[in-house]
């Protein structure tokens, strides 16, 4: 499972779209402000299927209050 730390404040990036890549996974947080991006390298997901892992975060994220969705 992956640490969550250091994500924009929801009030002002209530929005955030997980993205999956050969790379790793990509949260792009938008809102009231600029977009914020925060890449997730493969090597952090412990061998973990990445859709899975893609699905996890999407889940802790909603947990979290975002408003978090999949980008295909």
């Amino acid at each position: 499972m992956l640490r969550l730390t250091g994500l924009p404040p929801r009030s002002a990036f209530p929005d955030v779209a997980v993205e999956r890549d050969e790379a790793g996974l990509v949260l792009r947080f938008g809102g009231v402000g600029d977009e914020r991006i925060i890449e997730v390298p493969m090597w952090t997901l412990e061998g973990q299927d990445p859709e899975a892992a893609q699905l996890s975060l999407l889940a802790r994220l909603q947990e979290l209050g975002y408003r978090a969705s999949i980008v295909r």
